[in-house]
C-alpha cells in the first residue's frame, strides 16, 4: 500500500511541474506578444495579464506619443472596478517612487518605453465620533 501512495505523489509532483511549465510559456508567450518585460511584482498572473492588455490596447490606439495620463487613468479605473478600490497607477519614462502596496496588488512594468506602476492600497473606512 506504500508503494502505491509513493507512486501517486510521484505521479501529482510531475503532473503539477508539468502544469507549471505550460504557465510559464504560456505568460512568456503574453509578455512577447504584448512587447512587456516585467520589473518587479506581487499580483497574479490573470490580474497581470489584464495590465498588460489594457495598456496594449490603449498604446495601440494613440500611434506616436504615449498619452501617460490617459494610460494610468485607465488602468486605474479598471482595476478600481473589477478588482476594488483603491488601485494607484503611475505612467511615464522617468520616475522613482517608494510605496506600500497590499499583498498580490503590485506590478512594475515597462511596454514599449513606458513604465507602469500599478500597485492597491487598503481602505479603512474613517471613524467618525
Amino acid at each position: 500500500m506504500e508503494g502505491v501512495e509513493l507512486e501517486l505523489e510521484r505521479r501529482s509532483k510531475f503532473l503539477s511541474s508539468l502544469i507549471q511549465k505550460k504557465k510559464a510559456k504560456e505568460q512568456q508567450d503574453q509578455k512577447e506578444e504584448f512587447n512587456v518585460r516585467v520589473r518587479a511584482s506581487d499580483m497574479p498572473l490573470p490580474q497581470q495579464n489584464r495590465a498588460f492588455s489594457l495598456s496594449r490596447e490603449l498604446l495601440n490606439a494613440t500611434p506616436g506619443k504615449a498619452d501617460n495620463k490617459r494610460l494610468a487613468l485607465a488602468l486605474k479605473k479598471d482595476f478600481d472596478s473589477a478588482y476594488g478600490p483603491a488601485w494607484h497607477c503611475i505612467v511615464g519614462t522617468s520616475f522613482g517612487s517608494y510605496v506600500t502596496h497590499s499583498i498580490g496588488g503590485f506590478i512594475y512594468f515597462q511596454i514599449d518605453k513606458v513604465y507602469v506602476l500599478l500597485f492597491k492600497t487598503a481602505v479603512e473606512p474613517l471613524d467618525h465620533q
